[in-house]
């Protein structure tokens, strides 16, 4: 085969790229924001839980609360971590779209980092005051998780409509805080359910039900939403064939919406038996929801305006963060396991002794 000319100048048959040579610059943003929505994903599932315990407090006695607090307490601190991760990965990876998405969402970062902070001390505190003030501790780290997590929800929800500003996107993202705190509270009395037992176990039960119409509520918001805000988002959903090979995708989810429903009104089973199924299934939800945003904002990172191509470090920075990341994120990973099945089973009396 003859060479190529390009710009008037003959080129070897082997220097000519082919579709499978290997491109950092292609390879590695791609990699890196695979990693960026895996440890935001691990977030909202593991950190939402102990979010969503603090969101129920407001439901419980003092003595329940102990049980609630001994239910996340050896992990909390662990599900944080994924958040650091994944803001680090955005700032390092990525700094264009840090620069853009954290200045559009300046106020709910500050106001949700405030409020983490505000749950971190209440967590502690709470056990070392004299008992008079301790109503008063529980109450702040009720608060915290419900403003923290109302914070992450108004963030997602001016994200999807592109960094809106206008009252439209205030609005709406003040309602997908509700609906992401609901979440939140349901994942949260999933884990209780899972790790508690009697009276507290049945009103968790109760609880979770109640905050599924919510959670529903705001992943058919942000359903219909996303598409809305950008014809290129409604291409990708309800052209064909897409259309035909995404449907399993709400299908699934609405499956198991319903499955979950069934599986509370049988529960708790005789003998505790999958009792971690509540949990499990609500994660799925998370990920299937999680899934369909990716699908939709793919390839950007500031929706219609920066894609993750065009906002990455260079590649020679990304290979070496690359190193560092595949030395942390198993460390990372197996600590949480470490821990969660050295504290497995059911939640034990509160100690501080």
């Amino acid at each position: 085969m003859p060479d190529r000319a390009e710009g008037g100048v003959l080129k070897p048959k082997s220097d000519i790229a082919s579709p499978m040579t290997f491109d950092p610059a292609i390879l590695l943003p791609l990699i890196f924001a695979g990693l960026m929505g895996f440890a935001v994903l691990v977030y909202v599932i593991l950190d939402g839980f102990d979010l969503g315990v603090g969101i129920l407090f407001t439901a419980a006695t003092d003595e329940e609360r102990d049980t609630m607090v001994a239910a996340i307490g050896p992990f909390w601190d662990a599900n944080e971590t994924w958040l650091v991760l994944a803001i680090g990965l955005l700032l390092v990876a990525f700094p264009a779209a840090h620069g853009i998405v954290l200045s559009a969402l300046y106020i709910p970062v500050v106001v949700m980092l405030i409020s983490l902070i505000l749950r971190g001390v209440a967590f502690d505190f709470r056990a070392k005051v004299d008992l008079h003030l301790k109503p008063r501790w529980n109450f702040a780290f009720s608060i915290g998780s419900i403003t923290a997590s109302m914070a992450q929800g108004y963030m997602l929800g001016v994200y999807v409509l592109g960094l809106d500003q206008s009252w439209t996107g205030i609005l709406f993202g003040l309602l997908v805080g509700l609906c992401l705190t609901a979440s939140y509270a349901a994942i949260g009395a999933a884990w209780v359910i899972h790790k508690t037992e009697g009276e507290l176990q049945h009103k968790a039960v109760l609880l979770m039900r109640r905050s599924l119409v919510f959670v529903a509520l705001g992943m058919v918001a942000i359903s219909l939403a996303t598409p809305m805000a950008s014809p290129r988002i409604f291409a990708k959903w309800f052209s064909l064939p897409e259309m035909v090979l995404l449907a399993p995708l709400p299908l699934v989810t609405v499956a198991l919406f319903a499955a979950l429903w069934s599986v509370l009104g049988r529960m708790p089973a005789v003998g505790d038996r999958h009792s971690a199924l509540p949990f499990v299934m609500m994660a799925g939800i998370f990920t299937l929801g999680f899934a369909g945003l990716a699908y939709s904002f793919y390839p950007y990172v500031v929706p219609e305006r920066l894609t993750i191509f065009a906002a990455a470090s260079a590649p020679e920075s990304l290979g070496i963060i690359l190193v560092g990341v595949i030395v942390v994120l198993p460390v990372i990973i197996g600590y949480s396991i470490f821990a969660y099945r050295v504290f497995g089973g059911k939640a034990r009396e509160l100690r501080y002794d």
